[in-house]
């Protein structure tokens, strides 16, 4: 085979096949490396809790962690991150001779500054379950007892369905926060059905 079929071939991959994903089903995502199940916590602004309040918390989630060994951890920011931009900006003042044109920037960042606060209880937390070789009787009470657990140590979960796991999947690997409808396949909005 030749480099140009080699490199051809390499680009018919879809985008899935180059995540290592299987299959999204409708409450997972089927990877090589087993079955993730995704349950979405409902994050608690801590900020304006006691320390008490927060002291509970951590318990309550060390007893979560304590009674399901399968479970895996993720925080994703669902909003846009300004770092670059604040750098970009930082940069450009410290160049930047002209006094008016200086302080025009610097508003920039001050106004970067007051949307990050804005956005700072945007963040996604996920509890992650990978299934091994579980009877697929056996899966959904299982997951049904998780979600039992999360919710009875007072946090507000839900597990995630198909288009949540296509929306965390647009955050993570793309940090595309702004999609309202992930397609199933590469280029599904195009087709229309019936057409030849």
């Amino acid at each position: 085979m030749s480099r140009r079929e080699k490199t051809t071939k390499k680009h018919k991959n879809s985008t899935r096949e180059l995540m290592g994903i299987t299959e999204i089903t409708d409450y997972s995502l089927v990877t090589s490396f087993g079955e993730l199940v995704y349950f979405i916590i409902h994050p608690t602004n801590i900020s304006v809790l006691s320390e008490s309040s927060v002291s509970s918390r951590i318990y309550a989630l060390m007893t979560v962690l304590k009674g399901i060994a399968e479970i895996e951890m993720l925080c994703l920011n669902s909003k846009e991150n300004f770092d670059d931009n604040k750098e970009y900006l930082k940069k450009r003042m410290e160049e930047e001779e002209n006094p008016i044109i200086r302080k025009l920037l610097m508003q920039d960042s001050t106004n970067l500054d007051r949307m990050q606060v804005q956005m700072a209880t945007a963040r996604e937390f996920l509890i992650i379950i990978r299934l091994k070789n579980e009877k697929e009787s056996d899966v959904f009470p299982y997951l049904s007892r998780i979600e039992k657990s999360l919710k009875d140590q007072g946090f507000t979960a839900r597990r995630g369905d198909n288009a949540d796991i296509k929306r965390i999947l647009g955050v993570y690997f793309e940090q595309n926060v702004t999609t309202d409808r992930y397609e199933d396949f590469d280029g599904e909005r195009w087709v229309v059905l019936g057409e030849r």
